[in-house]
């Protein structure tokens, strides 16, 4: 009776913290071929042209086709100009709630004041164009920890972490993580993920571009996303980081997982809230009803949203993820929540049966909440602490293993 009624209150609140905010927006269907026109969207178009398919045909058969092509759909070149920039902290808020907005103009007035610190900033050009000026300018707070002396004779590896926040996360979420990693001796990036804070175009409230109901769009924002982690591990070894890891948060989960199943220089792997079918989060999920709402306005059916998303679901990746994962003995940790209505608990679970079958080794844990209840006390310092001692083991045994 009791765990009745904790989960029937966990429901609510849950809801009531998805429903907060006003300014989602429900935008009509787009296929939007024109975003992955470099990896066959302008084929796609051709066919539809000739008669040969229809829209849903013609976005699922592409789908499945860059699965098989993830090599080249998810190739990239190492950007040339990267370069570190001090400028004062912003908020960029993604919701018109009083208190955010207070928040916000805090931020600012201290920034006026001289009250507020200068912080540094790596800054380059995406490998992945997508026509937005502003989302093609990544951008990555940089917490640098000091250097470490040596360990049984031998020079102690620089070890770093690159972190993604969760869908239409602010500038600052997530930054205590990178201080809590500064006291183990671990850097940080704190990556803007594509469409968010300082890379938002100047006509969105939220960062609806990352996931919308334009199709094409939706699944080169999360391509990008995946060149840009990639693009920090070079940046990362050019600066002699030898032992690079990564952690994501809900959406910026889906985009770790896809970047670690293609780069094994990622050895830590942090996944805060995960699933296997984007599709799946995308109909179910509390978080992006109003996305739904437009596929199914449009006749489409959960399943369609499966096929139209396969390329950047965690499950069409999870053989790819095991080979990279023993060729660089990585460590993965995967937490999830009980109560979860954005990423439901069944496709929590489904990632962490994909792990068994494919002989992943990782280790799970779970919190007694739901998804945006993970930032309420006092489940986000049990999350912290999930992750926080995660990291610091697994970068121990690391650094062990090289003195060895």
């Amino acid at each position: 009776m009791v765990s009745g009624l904790y989960a029937k209150w966990m429901y609510a609140w849950e809801t009531a913290l998805t429903t907060r905010d006003e300014n989602r927006v429900e935008r009509p269907l787009e296929w939007g071929f024109e975003h992955l026109a470099d990896v066959g969207g302008l084929a796609a178009v051709a066919a539809l042209e000739r008669g040969e398919a229809t829209s849903l045909a013609a976005m699922s058969a592409l789908s499945d086709r860059l699965v098989r092509e993830a090599d080249s759909f998810f190739q990239y070149r190492t950007p040339v100009d990267f370069g570190l920039e001090e400028r004062h902290p912003e908020l960029f808020p993604t919701n018109v709630r009083p208190e955010t907005l207070a928040e916000d103009r805090e931020y600012r007035r201290r920034a006026e004041a001289g009250e507020m610190r200068r912080a540094p900033y790596l800054r380059f050009s995406s490998a992945v164009r997508t026509g937005y000026p502003e989302n093609d300018v990544v951008n990555a707070r940089w917490y640098e920890a000091s250097a470490r002396g040596a360990m049984d004779g031998k020079a102690s590896p620089r070890q770093a972490m690159i972190v993604l926040p969760q869908w239409n996360a602010d500038a600052v979420s997530h930054n205590a993580l990178c201080d809590l990693f500064l006291r183990f001796g671990v850097s940080s990036l704190r990556l803007s993920k594509p469409y968010h804070d300082i890379r938002r175009p100047a006509e969105l409230e939220r960062s609806d571009y990352a996931v919308s109901a334009n199709v094409g769009r939706t699944i080169n924002a999360a391509r990008q996303a995946v060149a840009d982690i990639r693009s920090c591990c070079d940046w990362l070894e050019s600066q002699g980081y030898e032992q690079i890891g990564v952690l994501g948060t809900s959406l910026g989960s889906c985009y770790s997982f896809l970047a670690a199943a293609m780069d094994p220089r990622l050895r830590v792997c942090a996944f805060n809230h995960v699933s296997m079918s984007f599709g799946d989060v995308v109909w179910e999920g509390q978080s992006t009803r109003h996305v739904q709402s437009a596929l199914e306005h449009a006749g489409l059916s959960q399943g369609d949203a499966q096929r139209i998303f396969a390329c950047i679901s965690p499950s069409r990746y999870m053989d790819r993820y095991a080979a990279t994962a023993k060729w660089c003995d990585r460590q993965t940790l995967v937490v999830h929540a009980t109560y979860d209505l954005t990423f439901p608990l069944a496709g929590s679970l489904a990632v962490l049966r994909g792990m068994d079958e494919h002989g992943i080794a990782h280790m799970s844990k779970v919190l007694p909440c739901g998804h945006y209840t993970t930032g309420e006390t006092p489940y986000k310092y049990i999350d912290g602490w999930y992750l926080g001692s995660f990291v610091w083991r697994a970068f121990r045994s690391l650094r062990r293993a090289v003195s060895a």
